[in-house]
């Protein structure tokens, strides 16, 4: 897949607009940090790894348009930037780790704003790239793990569309094929906004890597019938007791627990919290619209009939055989050891 964030020439950051794919693949231009700020929180573009470099590249926008200012008056309005791209989406770890990055140079540069914009700028494009190179060590990592032939379920999208490119939790099944494996994928559709249906199945259906897409409420039945061999899924948060990733994941990994299916998620070190715990992350709740309609086009709950829309997941380390990080694959008793301070 082309990348889905990048940061243009004319300082810019141009990035696929994920709400019309399947259908159609346009691209979206901001200059603006607020409309890169609007653009994560409608989901034009989703996942907790892009959401972070968007979110870094929504900074470097604001000191371009603060750089003229003195420095008290640039901080007080960056700090404003700042809470305004945190407030987006408040489950996934990569926003915040991405903000704060780049708030640490800002707070730490001595000079004038209009030198720091520069600096700003060219950390964005670092992260971007940093996060091709980690999702290609994960893709390396958990190949290991996928035998010929195996078929893999995955639920929500942690694909290209989801990072910059190549993806996480997609990225042992690039890997393994790359390997001259033969790999399959079955796709969760993912209600309510259909991100397997929409999103997985595209971005592989582009690379020509077998993908058939499910009912959500149909991945239990597969594992029982013998026609799933491994789950492999992204995450937009990793406490010290559980991994947090969309809605319905909890779901499939009791039913790959039950089969004695591997369930395995794909981490990049910059969503790991472990310093918390679950009491201490606010799961999103999103407008009740997405459930009651299909896509937004189509009502299937009747009127007056209220509705729940948690955006995200709580899956415990029971469930979990392993996490796949840029370092190795690790039990969650490994991880703790190995990255908890």
């Amino acid at each position: 897949m082309i990348p889905s964030i990048e940061w243009t020439a004319e300082n810019k950051v141009k990035m696929i607009d994920q709400t019309v794919l399947p259908h159609k693949l346009e691209f979206l231009e901001f200059d603006d940090f607020r409309a890169v700020a609007n653009s994560i929180k409608v989901m034009n573009i989703r996942g907790a790894p892009a959401i972070g470099v968007a979110a870094a590249m929504g900074m470097a926008l604001a000191t371009i348009e603060y750089k003229e200012l003195g420095k008290e008056n640039f901080l007080k309005k960056m700090e404003n930037a700042a809470n305004v791209i945190r407030m987006t989406r408040p489950t996934a770890s990569n926003l915040f780790w991405a903000v704060d990055r780049v708030w640490k140079i800002i707070v730490s540069f001595p000079d004038n704003p209009s030198n720091l914009s520069e600096l700003v700028i060219e950390e964005a494009k670092i992260m971007a790239q940093e996060d091709i190179n980690v999702n290609k060590n994960i893709g390396k990592n958990g190949a290991s793990l996928l035998k010929d032939g195996d078929v893999v379920l995955t639920h929500c999208n942690a694909g290209s569309l989801a990072t910059v490119q190549y993806g996480t939790a997609l990225a042992p099944v690039r890997a393994a094929i790359e390997a001259g494996k033969n790999i399959s994928v079955i796709a969760d559709e993912t209600r309510p906004r259909l991100q397997g249906a929409r999103l997985t199945a595209y971005e592989l259906h582009y690379d020509n890597i077998p993908v058939k897409v499910i009912s959500d409420t149909s991945s239990g039945l597969l594992m029982k019938l013998g026609k799933i061999d491994k789950v492999i899924v992204g995450t937009d948060r990793v406490t010290s007791d559980a991994v947090f990733n969309k809605i319905g994941t909890y779901l499939v990994a009791l039913a790959a627990y039950d089969n004695k299916i591997p369930f395995y998620v794909a981490a990049p070190t910059s969503t790991l919290s472990l310093h918390e715990t679950i009491k201490d992350v606010t799961i999103e709740q999103r407008d009740c619209s997405e459930v009651r309609n299909i896509l937004g086009k189509v009502q299937i709950v009747p009127d007056g009939v209220e509705c729940l829309n948690y955006a995200f997941d709580i899956t415990p380390f029971r469930l979990v055989t392993g996490v796949i990080t840029e370092d190795g694959v690790f039990t969650p008793e490994e991880l703790l050891k190995k990255y908890k301070a």
